[in-house]
């Protein structure tokens, strides 16, 4: 049976493009094309990623992609966006969704994202996993981590962390003290292959997770900005 996916957008061509490519694809399209609509079809559709415009009649995006993250659901959720302004992108980020691309945009790109997305959630191939520590536990100073339970503790205590968030910090802590660029992040954790773009979504999700993770996000000691080269993990 094909993925679903869910399209909210208010503007009929630009559904008919994304349809059309989408089914092209393989894939079975859900349309809504106002904000109230497209949350009521996400909640009760279980659609198997969402793409969702910004701007919307009744409810905006933020509001959608607020309101799916409250309930619990890790649906990938991509944002389509018209506008430029970079806080528009980082809230849409900061608030739950997995990426944004800005309108107007290349089919190809976004379908790329599209099978990256569905990809790393249902597939979930062994070479685009960190590497498997014995007996799936990894303890690195004060941070374990139990790949079997998915679950990520500091001192003992449990952090709840998203999918994203935990797939970012098993991949860094599997290789502790080695520099990622977050270019390198986006294909291996993000799943994009040979990924050029913005890597706004890089910063974002090290925000959120140090802001669950370290004793002051200010001074990360875990997750530490490496300058001009990415991110590592670091244990000492």
């Amino acid at each position: 049976m094909g993925k679903t996916i869910l399209i909210v957008e208010d503007e009929p061509n630009i559904v008919d493009i994304l349809s059309f490519n989408l089914m092209k694809e393989g894939y079975e399209t859900i349309e809504a094309y106002d904000g109230t609509t497209g949350l009521q079809l996400a909640k009760e559709q279980n659609p198997d990623l969402i793409l969702l415009d910004v701007m919307l009649p009744g409810i905006n995006g933020f509001e959608i992609c607020k309101s799916i993250r409250a309930s619990g659901s890790a649906v990938p959720i991509l944002m389509l966006t018209a506008r430029e302004e970079e806080t528009d992108k980082v809230l849409g980020l900061e608030l739950g969704a997995d990426d944004y691309i800005t309108k107007p945009f290349a089919v190809r790109e976004l379908m790329a994202r599209v099978k990256a997305n569905i990809r790393r959630v249902t597939m979930q191939p062994k070479e685009e996993q960190p590497p498997q520590p014995q007996e799936n536990h990894l303890r690195l100073g004060r941070v374990s981590i139990d790949m079997e339970g998915a679950t990520v503790c500091k001192d003992g205590q449990p952090l709840e962390l998203t999918q994203r968030e935990y797939d970012l910090i098993c991949f860094l802590a599997a290789q502790p003290g080695k520099v990622f660029s977050r270019e390198a992040l986006m294909e291996h954790v993000w799943n994009y292959d040979g990924y050029v773009g913005d890597v706004r979504a890089v910063d974002v999700a090290v925000r959120r997770l140090r802001e669950k993770l370290e004793d002051n996000p200010a001074n990360p000691t875990f997750i530490v900005t490496k300058r001009g080269m990415g991110y590592l993990f670091n244990c000492d």
